[in-house]
């Protein structure tokens, strides 16, 4: 190893102790506070959820069908996939996701979606760190689900983005929130059918001129909040792949049980 790289090593670890250091004296300070509950009564003193929080959050544990993440009765072996995805294949490779989509994780992503509590964001990417190292192993880049500008400007940020940056931080991977814009401002898919969906969302997506060259043979880590018939997910790996993309695995916080795939 030469010099330059020593230093470069001993410069990243007197950083981490310094971050470390701080941190450790803000909370003497600000303890952190339980980010489940309600922000204006006293909450448990910890950086995570309650013990009670976590009980009632159902965690989705291989074994898991490769190509949508839905949780099997039985391992069939690495790559295994159930008859619906045998029987259609979609146009992303792989998905992962880190809980089941029911009233106590839709709680936690609607308090970061509508209610501004982007700390959350934190916590889900070491949610999905779990969930989807396979993925994160197998990427180069990470890639958020993008919200349409007018969309953007009324809600100030895009929850996927506020997931993917600290995911693709933790993996090491290369963070692009511009590989993927929203052409159309499309309506809410809640309440539409499976083909409803896909044809919501058909040509919504692509990626712009400019980044195809960032996208063009690598294998990318598309990021969202909540998948549900994988509508979404497919046009945003559509796009990747005319794009040049080589593979377009998902990961997303919350996968909605195929007999709940109504609104969210």
């Amino acid at each position: 190893m030469s010099w330059t790289e020593h230093a470069s090593e001993a410069a990243v670890g007197v950083t981490h102790r310094a971050a470390s250091l701080l941190r450790a004296a803000v909370d003497v300070v600000l303890p952190p506070q339980a980010l489940d509950g309600d922000r204006r009564a006293p909450r448990v003193q910890t950086r995570g959820l309650t013990s009670e929080a976590w009980t009632k959050v159902a965690f989705l544990e291989a074994p898991v069908c490769d190509g949508c993440g839905a949780p099997q009765p039985y391992d069939a072996g690495d790559g295994a996939r159930c008859p619906a995805c045998m029987a259609r294949r979609r146009a992303f490779d792989r998905v992962r996701a880190a809980v089941t989509y029911d009233d106590h994780s839709r709680d936690l992503i609607l308090k970061l979606k509508r209610a501004d509590r982007t700390d959350l964001a934190g916590l889900f990417a070491l949610w999905l760190a779990r969930a989807a190292r396979d993925l994160t192993e197998d990427a180069d880049a990470v890639v958020p689900v993008p919200l349409h500008p007018l969309r953007l400007m009324a809600r100030r940020f895009n929850q996927a983005a506020e997931i993917a940056r600290p995911l693709a931080r933790r993996a090491g991977l290369a963070y692009l929130p511009d590989a993927l814009i929203r052409r159309r401002d499309t309506p809410s898919q809640g309440g539409r059918s499976g083909s409803g969906r896909r044809r919501n969302v058909a040509a919504a997506f692509e990626t712009p001129r400019r980044m195809i060259p960032r996208v063009a043979g690598k294998r990318i880590l598309l990021v969202d909040d909540v998948i549900t018939t994988g509508a979404t997910a497919e046009a945003c790996a559509r796009a990747l792949k005319a794009a040049g993309a080589a593979a377009v695995h998902v990961a997303a916080v919350a996968r909605v049980q195929e007999r709940d795939a109504g609104p969210i």
